[in-house]
């Protein structure tokens, strides 16, 4: 209790002397970060970590918004608790001081609340810092859309956001998957469609190159994985013939991925530049080569 009371002191008594702006309430200089790292589960709490570069002097770190008060613990790598001081809370702008000396790091950790949007299907998390930070992902998260661009997370489970700034992360927290098996003569292929909007009227086009389908929902996420083989590239999407953006990503060897943010209502058609071919159409080609072939051994076998 003591030393709470002494560092509440001390920093009441340094506002009588430090000048500080109205947005940035801080004690000490900014401290080094070498690392900003949030951790996203199934829950909605995000886990937020600061590590923190070697001082002899006070530092202060900003932490992200929404911060849990009682969350906050500031420790060195050994994991022992270091004196630290909590200002600006209410404001945008909270920050934690460090008022005792760093030997090697110290390491600040707090919980964050209220910066989920949630349905049963899909997470969006709004969320900003000042410099580089990391987003880590649960190991169930496939890809994620940051500022609705597609990014697949492979192995590495996490994103980073160079030199900081305000970004807006979506992803399917249980990734509903619609399958169209797709029969072509001797071969079957399946696309997957991922989404938590339902479409309907699902059908692939041999000679215009396409698979359509309609969507019922505006500025819903759809993503559709078409095998390389069924339809190549390059891509055009339409929405009711007008061209809409999209997203592409090779999803392996076999697979590509397109995803669409559609604004509207409407049919979606998905052109491509090659497709698989028709089998019947080198029937005649094939049956004259043979012919062609075939000739000389039977003018050879009429001889005998």
């Amino acid at each position: 209790m003591f030393k709470k009371i002494l560092l509440i002191s001390i920093i009441c008594a340094s506002f009588a002397i430090i000048p500080f702006a109205d947005a940035q309430l801080s004690f000490g200089k900014s401290a080094y970060q070498e690392l900003v790292q949030l951790t996203l589960d199934k829950t909605d709490i995000v886990q937020a970590k600061h590590v923190i570069g070697s001082s002899n002097n006070p530092v202060s770190v900003y932490l992200f918004e929404g911060v849990i008060v009682e969350s906050i613990s500031v420790t060195n790598n050994d994991g022992e608790e270091l004196q630290f001081g909590i200002l600006g809370m209410g404001n945008n702008e909270a920050s934690v001081s460090i008022l005792e000396p760093i030997k090697e790091n110290a390491i600040v950790k707090y919980n964050l609340k209220n910066i989920f949007w949630k349905s049963d299907t899909l997470s969006k998390l709004d969320i900003g810092y000042p410099q580089t930070f990391s987003i880590i992902f649960a190991k169930e998260v496939e890809f994620v859309f940051l500022n609705n661009n597609l990014i697949q997370l492979g192995n590495q489970k996490g994103i980073n956001i160079i030199d900081g700034g305000y970004v807006i992360v979506e992803y399917f927290n249980e990734i509903p998957k619609l399958i169209e098996n797709i029969q072509w003569e001797e071969e079957k292929f399946n696309v997957e469609i991922l989404s938590d909007s339902i479409i309907d009227e699902f059908n692939f086009e041999q000679t215009s190159k396409s698979i359509n389908f309609q969507i019922n929902e505006k500025n819903k996420i759809f993503t559709i994985i078409l095998p390389k083989e069924l339809l190549g590239g390059p891509y055009v999407v339409l929405l009711d013939n007008e061209k809409i953006g999209f997203w592409y990503q090779e999803k392996d060897e076999n697979n590509v991925m397109l995803s669409i943010k559609p604004e509207l209502t409407g049919k979606i058609t998905i052109i491509g530049t090659t497709v698989i071919p028709e089998f019947s159409m080198f029937i005649p080609l094939i049956m004259g080569f043979v012919i062609v072939l075939t000739i000389p051994f039977m003018k050879k076998f009429s001889l005998h």
